[in-house]
């Protein structure tokens, strides 16, 4: 599977929303990542359906929904009917995992779910057949431009281990600290879609360091 690059307009400048998302629209990125937030799981919030439906209006790339936030389930369809065409939730706030996952499949979007630092792989292995994806969170959620967790190349491998006995088409996400000095390793531990925000519109060049991304070049290894 060639991997899929997804920005996070979290890290968009809110004051051209509409010309970062043409930007990304005419990127060779893959999805549009939304980050939804809450002030209640995460420490942060972000928005919610109105400024979504504004991204899908604009978007020609999936939207790639994470839901950082308590009662999921609630919300689910609100977030398909404002252009979702990926939900992921949080493994650390649904009680009834598997109730939500086949709701949101019955919702018609791929169902994700995602694991925050602490949280071990093996808390999938009873429902990893389940899953279209499974985010690998590599920051601790709620703000983008943190440090990069080490912990996570371990993580990745172990899921891929998993996925690869119960679940080969699985997509596995990650998030947080992505950039053109670790994909590569990112790649080779497992990963095949990477959510990018500072990395891209921090970039004098976001369309180049989207392009980066896709067809990454080779770093020496520290």
């Amino acid at each position: 599977m060639k991997h899929l690059v997804a920005p996070s307009i979290l890290a968009a400048d809110f004051a051209n929303l509409q010309r970062d998302i043409e930007m990304i629209n005419n990127s060779q990125a893959d999805w549009i990542h939304v980050d939804i937030m809450d002030g209640v799981f995460v420490p942060n919030i972000s928005f919610g359906f109105p400024v979504t439906s504004a991204v899908k209006k604009h978007a020609l790339k999936p939207l790639d929904v994470h839901l950082m936030i308590v009662e999921p389930d609630r919300y689910l369809k609100n977030f398909k009917d404002a252009g979702a065409s990926g939900i992921t939730v949080h493994y650390e706030v649904c009680p009834n995992l598997h109730r939500t996952v086949q709701y949101i499949k019955e919702l018609g979007c791929r169902a994700g779910v995602a694991l925050n630092p602490h949280t071990p792989v093996a808390a999938l292995d009873d429902i990893i057949g389940d899953l279209d994806m499974v985010l690998i969170m590599s920051v601790n959620p709620g703000f983008g431009g943190q440090r990069f967790i080490e912990n996570t190349y371990k993580k990745l491998r172990d899921i891929k281990e998993l996925s690869s006995r119960k679940n080969p088409n699985l997509f596995i996400e990650v998030d947080g600290g992505v950039d053109a000095h670790n994909i590569n390793a990112l790649i080779e531990a497992g990963a095949n879609v990477f959510v990018a925000g500072s990395s891209v519109f921090s970039s004098p060049d976001p369309t180049a360091a989207i392009a980066g991304l896709k067809d990454p070049k080779p770093f020496p290894r520290s």
